[in-house]
């Protein structure tokens, strides 16, 4: 318990301990025009493109920098990490990820390209080192003005598999839709999610991939900060449910997600 309340209070403490920075930024920063954003999320399980990282409960923080809108598109530099609070499965799993984006908005299409370093300080590479690592290269585009939002992301996953790499590519159709609502006076959202994913030879041999559903509620807390409970249910195919091969299984999930922006 006392391992479990000090992993809370750490990330509590890196996405919303910075609010006092944030204010200061806004005189040191200000100019730049620089958004500082953090989220937060506890989820009953760590899934990720229909496979099952982690069967215990996860603690999953955020920390986010977007340069300025302009003529020359935004840039953003985020640093994400998952972590189980609980250890009574066999995939003790913690990830850190360094991600790098630039996007460029049309007006009514956004055109993205980033990078991903995965840090995945459980693994044991079969090269012998003391941790694995994975690289992977994207790119996508979304519709912002269609119905559904649709979007369309393309993964390249260059990392060995020697090291904990994928060394392979995903492909995923995203939908999305918010329907807004009051209680009391108070301005929430119904958020659906929804994909399609297609995976050829990331971490599992062959093609395979997921479908996955989700519905949240968006509620207002504070002035830029909102809670988002939800469920999820994910189900994954092709090489990915082969049991010679991933294995994995339909499932549903829940979680708590916060976002803050500074």
């Amino acid at each position: 318990m006392k391992r479990i309340m000090a992993i809370i209070v750490l990330t509590v403490v890196l996405n919303f301990g910075h609010v006092g920075f944030a204010q200061e930024s806004k005189t040191v920063l200000g100019d730049l025009g620089l958004e500082f954003s953090g989220d937060l999320a506890f989820n009953s399980i760590y899934m990720w493109r229909g496979i099952m990282l982690d069967g215990d409960p996860v603690v999953q923080p955020g920390f986010y920098v977007k340069s300025p809108e302009s003529k020359y598109g935004r840039v953003k530099l985020g640093w994400w990490m998952s972590h189980d609070l609980e250890n009574k499965d066999a995939l003790k799993y913690s990830e850190t990820d360094w991600i790098i984006d630039y996007t460029y908005n049309f007006p009514s299409v956004g055109l993205s390209f980033g990078h991903t370093y995965y840090d995945f300080p459980d693994a044991l590479p079969t090269d012998g080192a003391p941790k694995g690592f994975s690289r992977e290269l994207y790119t996508g585009i979304a519709f912002t003005k269609l119905f559904l939002t649709p979007s369309v992301y393309y993964y390249y996953d260059y990392g060995k598999k020697e090291d904990g790499g994928g060394e392979g590519s995903y492909t995923v159709l995203n939908l999305a839709y918010s329907v807004p609502f009051k209680v009391k006076d108070i301005g929430m959202s119904l958020d659906l999610f929804g994909h399609v994913g297609h995976n050829n030879k990331q971490y599992y041999r062959g093609k395979g991939g997921d479908a996955a559903v989700s519905a949240g509620i968006t509620i207002p807390l504070a002035k830029n900060l909102s809670c988002k409970p939800n469920i999820n249910y994910s189900a994954p195919w092709g090489n990915i449910s082969d049991k010679g091969n991933g294995n994995q299984k339909n499932r549903f999930y829940s979680g708590v997600y916060l976002n803050y922006v500074f």
